[in-house]
């Protein structure tokens, strides 16, 4: 840890930054966060540490056709969001990459793409990996520096997924949100990461 109690980053660690995209993070979002953009900074922060650490950097991004069983109006859970190609699923404008960061879009055939690992499809449940653990292997990624929205769903679902391929995981928990669809399911959540093995910092 560094002095001020954040994770160091060098060449074998990976920052990611889970859906930091204007519908969650704005409040004009169609799915937006409670404080989403309030972490933005502190984001930003990590981005610039990592960058200078010589760390890569992945932003990950829900990239959704207008139509999938994922949303409300197809019999899902979720209001339509991050439609490709429009403002929804744009990263907000405040994020600062720097560059050569990598960018990972998942659910764009419509399957449910919370984890940043991998998708599921809505109807039969069959998983499908998306390009990210290959993007980090061939790096030689051992570690990863996790933070972004929503703690109880995609960042969650990208945490527990890298511990099971086997990375190291630091979670900034001051750099993230949750949707807390019911109360406390972000407190749950970093329960069950803790249990799994994810630091927080």
């Amino acid at each position: 840890m560094s002095e001020d109690g954040s994770p160091p980053f060098d060449e074998r660690t990976a920052l990611v930054i889970v859906d930091l995209q204007n519908d969650f993070a704005d409040p004009e979002g169609s799915l937006s966060v409670d404080g989403g953009a309030a972490i933005i900074p502190r984001v930003n922060d990590a981005v610039r540490r990592a960058d200078e650490g010589g760390a890569l950097v992945v932003a990950t991004q829900d990239w959704h056709p207008e139509r999938t069983p994922h949303f409300a109006t197809d019999g899902g859970i979720w209001p339509v969001h991050c439609v490709g190609d429009t403002w929804g699923a744009e990263l907000h404008p405040d994020l600062v990459l720097p560059h050569g960061a990598v960018r990972v879009r998942k659910g764009v055939n419509g399957e449910d793409g919370y984890s940043g690992f991998t998708t599921r499809d809505p109807i039969s449940g069959a998983e499908a990996p998306t390009e990210l653990e290959g993007i980090l292997r061939q790096r030689g990624i051992e570690r990863l520096v996790i933070c972004g929205l929503a703690t109880d769903y995609c960042v969650k679902a990208t945490a527990l997924d890298a511990r099971r391929l086997g990375f190291a995981v630091d979670l900034l928990a001051d750099a993230v949100r949750p949707v807390d669809l019911e109360p406390g399911d972000g407190a749950r959540a970093l329960e069950e990461l803790t249990a799994a093995g994810v630091a927080t910092s």
